[in-house]
């Protein structure tokens, strides 16, 4: 494939629709900084599948949208597409037949991210699937951009090793295992869960085994109860029935009974009623007696009450007025006490006002003093703190020069240390071992010499045993395929062996054979064979006769004393000579030509029932030679039609025998071709077991030498290790010499500063201490005045504050005093209130005194007793009247309960009786019912009652039979069904399991073998990068050498070292290069890759920044070259590397933020010089 034209819309500052073309193999991108050349880069590797924002220089993956501008909104889509001349078809998969390919890759602002080939919508893994193999790839060697010269050859071996993969062509095996790794992992899961099923299913089918055992037995006890229930029932119905007949019976003579107790006890109703009429008149006379009592008794009661009312107030009265007085007297005494009191207060509250005034001027004259006091303290302050400032810096800097002393002797003393260190170790130091190097390096050739020769051996043998397995597998096929084939017909035999068994003994009459004593005698097919086709036509002439019973002599049959069941024939086998042979019909052929005898004494009877006996070809054959038959004779069709002269009996195979003659004879050809069969298996088998000793022997040798090829590898291995670090020993040694000198050197000067560093801050320390001890005299002398400032205004503040204090306590004083007036007062007036209530109250009490009387009250009282006396006797004599009529009521009453309580009895009993009447009657209906849903047959029910079975030893065989049904415990009903179920599900998972197992063994062979191809090829291509490695090191520096190295001994996992050693240095990392030598090696290993497997396309971006014009003028040679493998696209600042391209592009950023394209064909401005010229 070859790029033509890159399309970008959207993406990064090329915001508007631009067309890039890539016409030819040398295209250069130029344009000032900033401009977004390095952006076409980044948008190749991300329409080729990059996913990390950070190897397109942004932080998120929205970064590479056009984010907006001064004069530009941002967008929301960003495009690029690739369009490929695939016209050679080298595209992989099934784009190979398109001339043209377009990979496009379009990113929305909200992330969804979409694919397109050929504008049809395909997925990441389709676009990556295309470049596999070819260097192109999101982070493929076929792309360099900034930065990236450095991180390939400083990468990390594991790192440099992908390069390699790429270049081999390994990507798309890596992805195979991968995918055959994820499936032999699931294949695995798979394989475990199934077996974990498997075995669950084992416990399970076990189980439900002997579930299923004891469903069988719970439904035989069902059935067995189902049918004693039943009988149960029908029993029960009958024993219903007649009890509920007794009951009527029962309850019509209770009746009788209960009508004549009726009519008693209706008499004793009508007396009883005519007794509580009068009952009810006494009680009413009784009850007007009693009312009148009552009124008489109430008001006695009132009047009593009264006079007991005003005697209690009299006393109450009495006791108030007492009461009174005592609290009269009280509060005249309060009062006069109150009095008292007020004079005192008043003259406390004039001392103290006269106080207050005195301590007001004492304050006044007091606090005139304080700004004396306060200034002089304040000068004394000032001066204070102005000294400690003072000291406080002088010892500030004492104490830094003091430090910087310390430090500087600290210093020298190390110094000192490191200088006496430096000697030590410079006088120790090693000579380097040239002589030793020269002689591993000369080790190192041979073991390679020799390696090569076994790692081609290796491949020799590695290439021949899989051809000589896929032999073995090929004849083991064969044998495996012979033996089913041998397998097939043998089973095929079998099976016509069994049928031709079960015809000759399964028929109804073997029995009587058996009895007899002929079991062991052969049958007539057995002793004859057919010419092919002819079977249908003896069949149709012997018929039954084919299975006739040999036997030495039919005078045996006389010791028969009974006859067969069924129809049998006996044959004679006894030699003899035929009967004469019946004459011929023209164009028939007698039947016994074709038959013929293994035993020659069968033919005399087989003649006999031949005899006449002719074939022809067809039906119109026999029509036509039917008149010429002798009597007695018959022709016979191939298809067994038989003709007499004046008949035609068509064939069918109605008989079991139908096909015995050819079966026999299909038995005979199987048989003989088993033995061939087998013969060519046996010769097969001994071509594989050859061919398996063989493989073995070559897999010994190959193992011998893959120990070999191991064993010098390891040696090449270790040998390189020690030659790599002799050689760092060596420049360690050296490189440490200069350092030693250079440090000693730096040491000297170090320690001459630090002397001199340590001789002014000694200087500066005693000046410093000086000024501090001058500054600390005069702050001692400051500090006295301060205090004594200090003392005399605490002095005067304390005489202020206690005048404040004495004021505070003279006014506290007279305000107390003031309150204490006033309260006194309000006493006063409230004593002066209570003593006028307490006089209006005595008056009110003495007048209500003087008002209670209770002469009246008692002559009203004596009245109403007298009254009360004759209202007794009038309701003693309406009491006797209402007991005579009550002793009356209940004797009747005594009467007609007797008669109700017999008739109780009886209801209760009639009732009772009536309830086991209808209970009878519904279970009668409940068993009739029973019995009709169960679809029971009475007739056979009531025969088997007749036979004396009771209901009772009915119930007593139905609990026995659920007793013994509950001893089945839990019942799975369902057990049968569910075993069936599992039997099938474990058919399944066996069949499931093998073919897991398979997959799983073709699984890891598809691994070993992909591990074995990529060995191959990532070996192959090692060997071929680091030839080419070898010799484009030199070309591009004019000199020096340079290798790849294996970190480990297996290739597919371990790591790619780098040795570079320009012209003129034995350096022993590659991390000691400059940066053009490290530019100019990854250049090297770049297109060592390339020369192996050229990618269809190469970008390029400013990989010669860091190179000089000379390296610039190879580097530029070189690409030239790999130009006529691959094109390149490079961006780039140098002249001399914009010569290189057939084509220039202008990248140009003349609207801010905004990247467009200008082109520039350097051929057609060379021939317009030309011709301007």
């Amino acid at each position: 494939m070859r790029l033509k034209q890159i399309n970008l819309a959207g993406f990064k500052s090329f915001v508007d629709p631009t067309h890039i073309p890539v016409p030819g193999q040398l295209v250069g991108v130029v344009g000032p900084n900033g401009c977004g050349k390095s952006n076409i880069i980044d948008a190749v590797r991300w329409v080729l599948g990059e996913t990390s924002a950070k190897h397109l220089r942004g932080a998120t993956m929205q970064d590479v949208l056009f984010n907006g501008s001064g004069d530009r909104k941002p967008v929301n889509r960003a495009t690029v597409e690739l369009v490929f001349d695939n016209t050679l078809g080298k595209a992989a998969g099934q784009w190979s037949s398109y001339a043209e390919i377009s990979v496009k890759r379009m990113l929305e602002r909200d992330g969804d991210s979409s694919y397109y080939i050929n504008n049809v919508h395909v997925r990441r893994r389709d676009v990556a699937d295309i470049f596999l193999g070819t260097g192109l790839g999101s982070r493929a060697y076929a792309i360099i951009e900034q930065g990236m010269i450095s991180r390939v050859i400083e990468a990390k071996p594991e790192e440099l090793r992908i390069f390699l993969e790429e270049a081999a062509g390994v990507s798309k095996y890596r992805e195979r295992r991968r995918e055959t790794e994820l499936r032999l992992r699931d294949t695995r899961e798979n394989l475990a869960r199934v077996e974990d099923i498997r075995q669950e299913l084992d416990k399970q089918l076990t189980h439900l085994q002997g579930q299923a055992e004891v469903a069988t037995r719970y439904h035989a006890l069902q059935a067995e109860v189902a049918g004693t229930q039943h009988l149960l029932w029908f029993a029960r119905r009958q024993e219903s029935a007649a009890t509920r007949n007794r009951h009527a019976r029962e309850i019509e003579r209770l009746g009788n009974e209960l009508e004549a107790e009726t009519a008693h006890l209706r008499d004793a109703e009508r007396r009883l009623e005519d007794l509580r009429n009068q009952h009810y008149r006494a009680g009413d006379e009784v009850h007007a007696a009693q009312g009148a009592l009552y009124e008489t008794n109430a008001e006695i009661a009132r009047l009593e009450q009264q006079v007991t009312h005003i005697r209690e107030n009299r006393g109450r009265v009495e006791q108030q007025i007492g009461s009174i007085g005592g609290q009269l007297g009280s509060a005249e005494a309060q009062l006069g006490q109150s009095q008292v009191s007020l004079t005192e207060w008043r003259e406390e509250h004039a001392r103290a006002q006269a106080k207050v005034g005195t301590c007001e001027a004492r304050i006044v004259a007091e606090r005139a003093k304080l700004p004396v006091a306060e200034e002089a303290w304040r000068g004394t302050s000032t001066r204070r703190d102005e000294l400690q400032l003072a000291m406080g810096r002088a010892e500030q800097s004492r104490q830094v020069e003091q430090t910087k002393l310390n430090h500087a002797s600290q210093v020298l003393e190390r110094l000192s240390v490191r200088n006496a260190r430096l000697y030590e170790e410079q006088g120790s130091l090693e000579k380097p071992d040239t002589g030793a190097l020269a002689a591993l390096q000369e080790q190192i050739f041979a073991v390679d010499r020799e390696l090569t020769v076994r790692r081609a051996a290796l491949t020799d043998k590695e290439r021949e045993l899989p051809e000589l397995e896929r032999e073995l597998e090929q004849r083991t096929a064969a044998v495996d395929q012979a033996v089913q084939g041998v397998t097939a017909i043998e089973a095929r035999v079998e099976a016509l062996r069994q049928l031709q068994e079960k015809l000759a003994h399964g028929s109804d009459i073997e029995g009587w054979i058996a009895a007899h004593g002929l079991d062991g005698a052969a049958r007539l097919w057995q002793g004859i064979s057919i010419d092919a086709g002819y079977e249908d036509a003896l069949e149709a002439v012997l018929r039954e006769r084919l299975n006739a019973v040999t036997l030495d002599s039919l005078d045996a049959c006389a010791k028969w004393t009974d006859a067969p069941p069924g129809k049998l024939a006996v044959v004679e086998v006894r030699g003899g000579s035929a009967g004469s042979a019946a004459p011929v019909p023209a164009r028939a052929m007698p039947l016994t030509r074709f038959v013929t005898c293994r035993d020659p004494g069968l033919a005399p009877a087989l003649a006999d029932w031949l005899h006449g006996a002719f074939v022809v070809e067809d039906l119109a054959a026999g029509l036509a030679l039917r008149a010429e038959l002798a009597p007695g004779a018959m022709l016979v069709t191939r298809d067994g039609y038989l003709f007499t002269r004046h008949s035609l009996t068509f064939h069918a195979p109605d008989s079991e025998l139908h096909g015995v003659l050819s079966r026999q004879r299909e038995i005979e050809t199987l048989d003989v071709e088993v033995v061939g069969r087998r013969q060519v298996i046996d010769a097969l088998r001994a071509a594989a077991e050859e061919q398996a000793e063989r493989i073995v022997s070559e897999k010994a040798a190959l193992s011998a030498l893959r120990v070999e090829v191991t064993g010098l590898q390891h040696k090449h291995h270790a040998l390189q290790v020690e030659s790599v670090r002799l050689t760092e020993q060596t420049q360690r040694l050296t490189q440490r010499g200069e350092q030693i000198a250079a440090e000693l050197a730096e040491i000297a000067e170090q320690m001459s500063a630090e002397a001199r560093h340590r001789e002014e801050a000694a200087a500066n320390l005693a000046r410093f201490g000086e000024e501090a001890g001058g500054f600390a005299r005069e702050l001692e002398t400051a500090l006295e005045l301060h205090r004594r400032a200090q003392a005399e205004l605490d002095q005067q503040r304390e005489i202020a504050q206690q005048a404040e204090r004495e004021l505070q306590e003279a006014v506290f004083q007279a305000k107390t005093s003031s309150n204490k007036i006033a309260e006194v007062e309000r006493t006063i007036a409230a004593a002066g209130d209570a003593i006028e209530r307490l006089r209006q109250t005595l008056a009110t009490e003495e007048e209500a005194l003087s008002r209670l009387d209770e002469s009246p009250w008692q002559s009203q009282l004596q009245i109403a007793l007298s009254l009360r006396g004759t209202k007794e006797q009038a309701l003693a004599q309406a009491r006797d009247a209402l007991e005579a009529t009550e002793a009356q009521l209940k004797e009747v009453e005594q009467e007609r309960m007797a008669a109700e309580q017999k008739l109780g009895p009886l209801r209760d009993r009639i009732n009772e009786v009536k309830l086991k009447e209808q209970e009878a009657r519904i279970n009668e209906e409940q068993y009739a019912q029973q019995l009709a849903e169960a679809g029971a047959d009475e007739a056979a029910l009531a025969q088997a009652l007749e036979k004396g079975t009771r209901s009772g030893s009915l119930q007593s065989e139905i609990n026995r039979l659920n007793e013994e049904i509950r001893s089945l415990g839990a019942v799975n009903l369902a057990a049968l069904e569910e075993l069936e179920a599992a039997r099938e599900r474990k058919t399944y998972l066996d069949a499931q399991f093998a073919d897991l197992t398979s997959a799983m063994a073709t699984l890891e062979d598809a691994i070993r073998r992909i591990d074995r191809e990529t060995r191959e090829r990532l070996q192959s291509t090692f060997d071929e990068v680091n030839a080419h490695f070898a010799t484009m090191f030199p070309a591009l520096f004019g000199g020096g050498n340079a290798k790849l190295l294996l970190t480990g001994e297996e290739i597919l996992d371990c790591g790619i070292q780098v040795i570079a050693q320009p012209p003129g240095k034995k350096n022993s990392s590659i991390h000691l290069l400059s940066g053009g030598e490290k530019a100019l090696t990854a250049m090297a290993l770049v297109f060592s890759i390339f020369k192996l497997n050229p990618a269809p396309f190469c970008m390029l971006d400013e990989v010669d920044a860091p190179l000089d014009d000379h390296n610039t003028g190879r580097f530029c040679e070189l690409v030239k070259k790999m130009a006529e493998h691959s094109q390149f696209v490079f961006i780039s600042h140098n002249k001399i590397t914009m010569e290189l391209a057939n084509q220039l592009l202008g990248i140009t950023m003349q609207e801010p933020g905004v990247s467009r394209v200008v082109a520039v064909d350097i051929e057609a401005a060379m021939k317009l010089t030309e011709e301007a010229a």
